[in-house]
């Protein structure tokens, strides 16, 4: 079944394909009128046949990969569960890195870090709590907000772009503070924060990774407020930061981002595909 994008595709190009063949029998019709004595049945032929054009162009791609030469590396978009994925991951956080979701006031129980609670540490809130403070133990928060302020949640904010590398090998989780969260629980960031905050993940991802796979959500694409850009941009905005830093040397041997199914048909996986080829020559060429 196509999605409401597929559709789309779908009669953009099947009308496409059917002008550009209509024309083409008119302008040959001019100069042989008698090897068309009857319009109907090749209508109907050039209208299946740009059917079968459209529903080629419009098909659901699920999955794109694109092998880089320098540095010998490897970009993957595709749709599926993060937590399935037999690599290191990054999940986003805020920069609290609050854990508790309090019935969904803090931490939507839907989101990506909701579900590393639950299916890294079973749903124990304090031992998630236990790593994180372990992680951060070297790094020194910016401020500190008062509990009548922030009745919720922890209180030590630490810098956007702040990384902590949770867990052990060969699956260690790369959790990155790309937004901040207000003392209303909403968090936000901006393109430049989460420009910022990549910039900081690759560096630490190169440090610890050892050239291993990273899985990574969509990060920015939930409740981060960064709504001014759709799921495509964003998703553009990550594989140039990730490209972008790798020109300075190899980050890992393979970034996969992961779409969720419900993100898929808002993303144009085929013009990924294109942009992605365009990078990886301009990043060979240089």
């Amino acid at each position: 079944m196509l999605t409401r994008r597929g559709r789309q595709i779908l009669l953009r190009n099947a009308m496409a394909a059917f002008g550009g063949i209509s024309a083409v029998l008119q302008f040959v019709g001019q100069f042989f009128p008698q090897s068309f004595p009857d319009s109907g049945p090749v209508a109907a032929v050039s209208l299946a046949a740009c059917l079968v054009w459209g529903l080629s162009r419009a098909r659901t791609v699920r999955r794109v990969r694109q092998e880089f030469r320098r540095p010998d590396m490897a970009i993957v978009v595709e749709e599926g569960d993060l937590f399935d994925q037999g690599a290191h991951l990054v999940v986003g956080f805020c920069d609290t890195f609050d854990t508790a979701s309090a019935g969904g006031v803090v931490i939507d129980e839907s989101s990506v870090q909701a579900q590393l609670l639950l299916r890294r540490y079973d749903g124990d809130v304090r031992r998630l709590d236990a790593a994180l403070a372990t992680a951060l133990g070297a790094v020194e928060p910016v401020a500190r907000e008062e509990r009548e302020g922030k009745p919720l949640g922890k209180l030590d904010r630490y810098p956007v772009g702040t990384v902590a590398v949770l867990g052990a090998r060969p699956q260690l989780t790369f959790a990155t503070a790309y937004s901040r969260i207000g003392n209303d629980y909403l968090a936000a960031s901006s393109v430049e924060d989460l420009w910022f905050s990549l910039n900081r993940l690759w560096d630490t991802v190169r440090r610890h990774a050892r050239m291993e796979q990273v899985a990574m959500p969509l990060v920015g694409s939930g409740l981060s407020r960064l709504d001014h850009l759709d799921q495509e941009s964003l998703l553009r905005l990550i594989l140039m930061s990730f490209i972008a830093r790798s020109r300075e040397g190899a980050i890992c041997r393979e970034l996969r981002v992961v779409v969720r199914p419900g993100d898929l048909e808002r993303i144009n996986m085929p013009e990924v595909a294109a942009f992605l080829r365009t990078l990886a020559s301009g990043l060979d060429r240089g």
